[in-house]
């Protein structure tokens, strides 16, 4: 059996995690570790397999970061994640899982415009949150060897029931408008599923690396919202033409590349040896709007 430690109880990822690994008692016994004060820090990580560090602070400004919520990202994201690897390595744990982000990569590209990442494509964070995450890639990958194996996951838009970012802004607008534009765009993203088996897979094969997880298929953000709506029995009609708007749009506030711009994974940087995508997009779609 191997034992694995969640550090950040209640995460959103984490309790997802937590969750999906039920089915395996017999092969796995899951642990979770609250971060919020330092009393993780009393806690003996000898005799876990796996650390699987899914504690920190989520990127929410969509203008200018101050400067103390900056401070707070390297804090929690960069610091404290850091920590915990060396103090995982020190009392013997044999891997290392960390969250990471496609945020590590910048900003979509703009309306129009395609971004497509590869292996060769080099990390450019267009802001401290992404730089925290960055920071601390670097901070763990240094303590990566034989005996105690790091796993970088950098996932792309992760959506499901309880998820937050953009996937909900657009569920609900495929709710309320009668109308959508549409727009030939290319996003990566990832069923919260089909991450939490590509995870266990990591423990399983005992892996070490940088790895991009993401569904099958690129997603279309007309289509995407189409497929929300369908999941909910309503018609809304997509109208051609209105690349030039939102092209204006896009120089007034940054959420309009962050919908419509496009951005995604080269589909071989995400291959895996074992089947990890379980749920199609069309399916994950409908299990998320119907919350089954």
């Amino acid at each position: 059996m191997k034992k694995i430690l969640i550090t950040g109880a209640n995460s959103y990822i984490g309790t997802s995690f937590e969750k999906y690994m039920s089915q395996w008692l017999d092969e796995y016994q899951i642990d979770t570790l609250d971060m919020i004060d330092g009393s993780w820090r009393e806690k003996n990580f000898n005799g876990y397999d796996c650390i699987y560090h899914v504690a920190g602070i989520a990127h929410s400004d969509n203008g200018r970061i101050s400067v103390e919520k900056s401070k707070l990202y390297y804090a929690v994201n960069t610091d404290l994640t850091v920590e915990v690897a060396k103090k995982a390595k020190l009392e013997g744990v044999k891997q290392f899982i960390f969250m990471s982000s496609a945020i590590v990569y910048g900003e979509s590209a703009p309306i129009a415009k395609k971004k497509v990442i590869t292996r060769e494509t080099p990390v450019s964070p267009a802001n401290s949150y992404g730089d925290s995450k960055v920071q601390a890639e670097k901070g763990i990958w240094v303590l990566n060897d034989e005996n105690f194996r790091v796993v970088i996951l950098r996932p792309p838009m992760i959506y499901d029931p309880g998820s937050k970012g953009n996937y909900p802004i657009l569920a609900k607008l495929a709710l309320k408008l009668p109308v959508f534009p549409k727009v030939n765009n290319e996003r990566s993203m990832l069923y919260i599923g089909n991450l939490m088996e590509f995870v266990r897979l990591m423990v399983k094969n005992e892996e070490q690396g940088i790895f991009w997880p993401q569904n099958k298929e690129y997603s279309n953000t007309t289509e995407l919202v189409k497929l929300i709506a369908q999941a909910h029995q309503k018609t809304i009609a997509i109208i051609p033409g209105f690349t030039w708007v939102l092209k204006l749009l896009s120089h007034v506030t940054g959420l309009v590349n962050k919908a419509f711009g496009s951005l995604c994974y080269d589909h071989e940087i995400s291959t895996y040896k074992e089947k990890y995508c379980l749920t199609n997009l069309e399916d994950s779609i409908w299990i998320t709007e119907k919350r089954i």
